[in-house]
């Protein structure tokens, strides 16, 4: 703790640092919130394990910034956090031990939340992806660092996946075990469907969140609305599909049965495709199934490829929290298969 109030002292502008608590329940990075003087910032340590250069994670946040303070006030319906400087100037501050650091300003009055609770949630969520899609629309994707390579390549994930499988491995093949392994290689074939798309041009790179899921929204307290899309450390060059399916993942997916729920999906896909119709274009739609199939399955492939290398990147409380994501992620993905063609007729209608 008195390393982080040191820390935190770099960007608190000569005003004494106070509490420092954690903030969120992230996965990857370590995040606090800090009281300095009369004010509160968000102060994050990236993990550069996952990303191997930190500081180009802070320049797309920069240049993200600088592109929505050009866009019309009127037009903005969404707070984007904005860097705080450290107080030598630079955006980030690099530890004694390489670490790199930066501070963000606290988006408040606003929450998070776990799971939707009505209708008008899950529709706010749909506009609100689909408004940060078009804020960053006109931001060249080639202007961002690939602070990810790979991120989202589902056949770099499975590629990967099976050079883990030909080392020895440090955990039991026990049943589950088999059941994830026997549930990718049924899926094998369906792996590659955005990627081949990508390649053929039928769908194109544009500026993506890289993380929608539903803890990224703040709300404003005692309301529907959303004000803000936080942790944008993955913002980067993909394809929208990535969001959308990820999103839909996070939003429909009901606990603890693992089903998908379709209902809620066409709320959130309405009011997506309602602010996005300006610049969705017809391959858009014909893969956005793919997308909301294929999103679980990688991030289950991920979960179980994280298991058998003993829990390198995601966070866990115990040894096997990752088998039972990777198990969680495979039911819910085929739960969206069962409703295919439940999912398909929705889609065909919104469009």
């Amino acid at each position: 703790m008195n390393k982080l109030h040191g820390i935190a002292g770099q960007f608190a502008g000569g005003h004494d640092v106070g509490n420092i608590s954690q903030l969120g329940n992230g996965l990857i990075n370590d995040t606090f919130l800090v009281n300095a003087g009369d004010a509160q910032f968000v102060l994050q340590g990236i993990n550069s394990q996952v990303f191997p250069q930190p500081e180009q994670v802070v320049a797309n946040l920069q240049q993200l910034n600088r592109h929505i303070a050009q866009q019309d006030p009127a037009n903005i319906q969404l707070r984007i956090p904005a860097l705080l400087p450290a107080n030598d100037g630079e955006a980030f501050y690099r530890d004694d031990d390489g670490q790199i650091w930066r501070a963000l300003e606290l988006i408040s009055p606003a929450e998070s939340r776990e799971q939707l609770s009505n209708q008008a949630e899950a529709s706010q969520v749909g506009f609100a992806l689909a408004h940060f899609h078009r804020l960053c629309g006109t931001l060249a994707p080639e202007l961002l660092h690939d602070t990810l390579p790979g991120f989202h390549i589902a056949p770099a994930y499975y590629q990967n996946y099976l050079a883990i499988l030909d080392r020895p491995l440090p955990v039991a093949m026990d049943a589950e075990f088999r059941q994830c392994q026997e549930f990718i290689e049924g899926f094998r074939d369906r792996i590659a469907v955005l990627e081949r798309a990508k390649q053929r041009s039928e769908l194109r790179e544009r500026v993506i969140h890289g993380d929608p899921k539903l803890n990224n929204f703040l709300f404003e307290p005692g309301s529907d609305r959303i004000v803000s899309l936080i942790d944008l450390d993955t913002v980067k060059p993909g394809l929208v599909h990535y969001d959308i399916g990820d999103c839909l993942r996070s939003c429909c997916h009901i606990r603890p049965s693992n089903q998908f729920d379709i209902a809620r999906c066409k709320t959130i896909l309405t009011s997506y495709l309602a602010e996005a119709g300006q610049f969705f274009e017809q391959a858009d739609y014909d893969y956005l199934y793919a997308a909301i199939e294929l999103i679980p399955f990688e991030l289950g492939l991920r979960f179980f490829s994280d298991y058998l290398q003993s829990n390198r990147y995601f966070k866990v409380k115990q040894p096997r929290e990752n088998l039972q994501r990777a198990i969680e992620q495979f039911a819910l993905c085929e739960s969206i298969a069962q409703q295919e063609t439940e999912l398909m007729y929705v889609i065909a209608n919104i469009a």
